[in-house]
C-alpha cells in the first residue's frame, strides 16, 4: 500500500489514510506497523517510532477526529465537540525534538510526540480562516486537502491519482460525444 501525502498538511494526509469513507472504506492503517511506515514516510516526522495497541488506538482516534473537524470545517457548520476534545487533549502532549547540523535536520521522538504534533498542525489549519479546505471533487474520494493554489482553484487532492482519472474520464467523455 502506497501512502499518499498531498493534502497540504500531515494531520489531513493522517486523515486521508482512509479511502473512500462514503462509499467503500479503504483503511491503509490496519495495524500498527502500518502507522510506522506512514510516519516514517510523513516529511518532519521522525523516521522511528514504535507503535503499541494503546498507541495505535490513540492514533486511529485522533485520524478520526481530525477528519470530522475538517469536514465540519469544509461544509460549515460547528466543531463536533467529542473531535474538539480528542484534538485538544491530544495537541497538549510533547512534540518532536529537531536539531540542526551540517547533515540537516533531524526529527526525534515517539509516537506520543508525533500525535501531538499532528494535533497542533490540524488545530492551526482548522483555527487559520483563511485556510481553504476542500474536498477532492473526483466521486467517491473523500480526501480533505488544503488548497494553496492561485484563487484556490484546485479541484482533486492530487494531481497523480483523482486528477489523472478525472481528466480521463472527460477525455473519454468529449470522444464519446464527438461525431
Amino acid at each position: 500500500m502506497a501512502f499518499a501525502f498531498v493534502s497540504g498538511d500531515p494531520a489531513l494526509d493522517l486523515a486521508g489514510t482512509v479511502g473512500s469513507r462514503r462509499d467503500d472504506p479503504a483503511d491503509l492503517l490496519a495495524a500498527p506497523a502500518d502507522l510506522e511506515r506512514w510516519v516514517a514516510e510523513c516529511d518532519g516526522l521522525p523516521d522511528r517510532v514504535t507503535a503499541n495497541a494503546a498507541a495505535f488506538t490513540a492514533a486511529l482516534s485522533l485520524r478520526e477526529a481530525v477528519y470530522r473537524l475538517a469536514l465540519d470545517r469544509v461544509l460549515g457548520r460547528p466543531f463536533d465537540p467529542d473531535s474538539l476534545a480528542i484534538i485538544n487533549k491530544a495537541a497538549a502532549g510533547p512534540v518532536p525534538r529537531v536539531e540542526l547540523s551540517d547533515a540537516g535536520l533531524r526529527t526525534s521522538g515517539d509516537l506520543s510526540d508525533v500525535l501531538s504534533h499532528l494535533a497542533r498542525s490540524a488545530i492551526t489549519v482548522l483555527a487559520d480562516p483563511a485556510a481553504h479546505l476542500k474536498e477532492c471533487s473526483r466521486p467517491g474520494c473523500t480526501r480533505i486537502y488544503l488548497d494553496r493554489s492561485r484563487g484556490a482553484r484546485r479541484t482533486w487532492c492530487g494531481m497523480d491519482a483523482c486528477g489523472n482519472r478525472m481528466k480521463a474520464a472527460a477525455y473519454r467523455a468529449r470522444k464519446r460525444t464527438s461525431p
